[in-house]
């Protein structure tokens, strides 16, 4: 059974399968793993320096000829460097799939468009879905209440992914994110109106993941009622919601009554550094994810997670990965009588 969907036409990838930009977890190595199992990889760059963006899109290129998609937030609270600059660089690296999220992509699609690259848009209404068509992008990543990390939505991929698809028509293609970690739940969003998958949990779960042990093991021991949609970890992007693991500093600012920032329980204590112990120093509640060279008490520290994460119950290479979701997925599609 083919899994041939718009988008793959689009992309000019094998199956509609995409790794979300997964934070300081991506990395050539994990992207250029996906896409060249067939699937669309990707790199986070909003928190990487302009001289690291453009070493790591590089370093990209030469794992891999297959497209390979590069994210930035839009939202320039998150960072020290200016979007224009940073997409300036990631457009000069040969960037040929650029994804926006968390603001518009109106200020930037003709530029994306000039250098010869398509752009998407992550949204999380119908609404903000016709404004980023009329702005001309080339496909929607439509964010459920379910995913992991950082969140821009309040409504469930169940009840976002048809509404955007009536709202889009046939207009561009639909990507949906959030709960999804399997080839059921990627069946289901196809069902639902979705021309590909979005799966961020799951691809954090790699061996090739920029992603601290501990993390990996929390990862593997949690099921789907262990996740929070909270502001807690919001240091370095203020007020910002996310979904991360419940740990104890959350159990602990529950137990103090909720307190806002500035009141919070050990505001200022230092958790952990990087490099190793040797580094930058990561203050409690701050939204850093934990990388392997991260030394400190990791479990206080924010391990985003999606509510599919009781679907992740083992690391494994991403090229198997993707080859067990396309099994999962026609699986699926056979087994309800639909023919994909």
């Amino acid at each position: 059974m083919m899994l041939q969907t718009s988008l793959c036409d689009l992309l000019e990838i094998d199956y509609p399968i995409v790794q979300a930009p997964i934070g300081s977890a991506t990395c050539p190595e994990l992207a250029a793993a996906v896409s060249n199992a067939g699937g669309l990889g990707h790199l986070a760059v909003t928190w990487r320096d302009r001289k690291t963006t453009r070493r790591v899109i590089q370093e990209t290129h030469e794992l891999t000829d297959r497209p390979f998609a590069v994210n930035l937030v839009c939202d320039d609270a998150t960072t020290t460097v200016d979007t224009d600059e940073h997409l300036e660089v990631v457009l000069e690296a040969g960037a040929e799939i650029v994804t926006l999220s968390f603001g518009s992509a109106d200020p930037y699609v003709d530029r994306i468009h000039d250098a010869g690259s398509l752009v998407f848009q992550t949204v999380g209404s119908a609404a903000e879905a016709r404004e980023a068509v009329s702005a001309g992008v080339d496909a929607v990543v439509t964010q459920g209440l379910e995913a992991g990390g950082h969140v821009q939505s309040e409504v469930s991929t169940m009840a976002l992914v048809p509404r955007v698809a009536d709202a889009v028509g046939d207009a561009v293609p639909i990507v949906a994110a959030g709960g999804i970690a399997d080839g059921r739940g990627i069946a289901a969003a196809l069902t639902l109106g979705a021309d590909g998958a979005w799966l961020g949990t799951r691809f954090v779960a790699t061996d090739e993941a920029r992603v601290h042990e501990t993390y990996l093991r929390r990862l593997r021991e949690s099921n789907e009622t262990d996740t929070e949609y909270t502001c807690l970890f919001d240091k370095g992007w203020p007020g910002m919601p996310h979904r991360v693991l419940r740990n104890k500093m959350l159990e602990r600012w529950e137990s103090a009554g909720r307190p806002p920032p500035g009141d919070r329980p050990g505001e200022d204590d230092i958790v952990a550094r990087t490099d190793d112990g040797d580094g930058e120093p990561i203050e409690r509640y701050a939204e850093a994810l934990a990388t392997p060279d991260v030394e400190g008490d990791i479990d206080d520290m924010a391990l985003f997670a999606g509510q599919s994460v009781g679907l992740t119950d083992d690391i494994q290479p991403a090229e198997e990965l993707l080859e067990e979701l396309i099994v999962e997925t026609r699986d699926a599609f056979e087994g309800s009588g639909r023919d994909g």
